[in-house]
């Protein structure tokens, strides 16, 4: 009789459904992860056996991961603190849904409205999804206001008969959009890679969750970069290698004329724009600049 096939082990991970999805999804495909989500399922095919995906909104996924349903999950630090979530913190992965820069959860109050300080909140009423962490930040600055629990369209409310608002933002736009002032930060929040507690004793398991960190944060790391290639002359390299803002000092490789070398670097984007008319001015040719998935120290 043949022995029953050992079933697979699988990681559990938590991808957030909503606003981070598709940033989240994207992240994974650059640092080499497929992931293919159907719009009936809450279980996305990844190209990876030892991985099984859950989507979960990012509102729960701390507790998901806390309680062992997941091994590990992406989410907000903000759920985490409105959760009180025990877990562990593997990774601070600083992207959101239309930026690369954490997001904050503001007070706001309508433009015409007379409050201008926490200290104005005293007796008023305050809609929010973030009940708990808005409760302790009153708390923190000695300020009794009610607060309430907000089932989305949270800026409307401010408009209808509430007070203020706590709501999440990354450029303020939307605030601007609704005749909104913004009083003070309440908290920022970035998006987090967390692990089950148990899960990370488990050493298979925790290097599966390393890993994918290390990927992650690669990824994350090459948005903001790019490679630059260029051919010098080598009695111009020196006024080219005094320009070039590297991470590590440019790779330097020969050319089949003894001349000439090729110069490989990586450099932040936004200087990209600036930096190539110095180069070619200071005798640079052929230069390439390329996109980069990930960018691992």
């Amino acid at each position: 009789m043949k022995a029953k096939q050992q079933k697979a082990q699988k990681l559990k991970l938590g991808i957030p459904k909503g606003s981070l999805q598709e940033a989240t999804v994207r992240m994974f495909r650059k640092a080499g992860f497929y992931i293919g989500i159907s719009e009936r399922s809450y279980f996305p095919s990844i190209d990876d056996d030892e991985i099984e995906v859950i989507l979960f909104r990012a509102q729960e996924m701390s507790r998901y991961v806390e309680d062992g349903i997941l091994d590990v999950g992406i989410t907000g630090n903000d759920w985490i603190l409105e959760n009180s979530s025990n877990v562990v913190r593997v990774a601070e992965l600083v992207y959101a849904k239309q930026s690369m820069r954490p997001v904050r959860w503001v007070l706001a109050v309508p433009e015409d409205s007379k409050i201008k300080t926490v200290k104005d909140l005293k007796g008023k009423s305050i809609a929010t999804e973030l009940v708990n962490v808005t409760k302790d930040f009153l708390k923190k600055n000695k300020v009794n206001a009610r607060v309430e629990f907000s089932w989305g369209a949270t800026e409307v409310k401010a408009q209808i008969g509430v007070d203020a608002i706590v709501e999440v933002t990354e450029t303020g736009s939307s605030l601007r959009a609704n005749k909104l002032r913004e009083i003070v930060t309440v908290c920022k929040s970035t998006t987090q890679l967390i692990a089950n507690r148990k899960s990370w004793m488990i050493p298979w398991k925790r290097d599966k969750i390393v890993n994918l960190a290390m990927l992650l944060k690669g990824a994350i790391l090459a948005e903001e970069k790019v490679g630059l290639k260029m051919n010098v002359m080598k009695t111009d390299l020196k006024s080219v290698l005094e320009l070039l803002p590297a991470m590590k000092k440019p790779t330097i490789s020969s050319l089949s004329d003894p001349e000439w070398v090729d110069v490989d670097t990586v450099i932040d984007e936004t200087v990209v724009k600036y930096l190539i008319p110095k180069l070619k001015k200071a005798g640079a040719q052929g230069i390439i600049e390329y996109p980069l998935n990930k960018v691992i120290y």
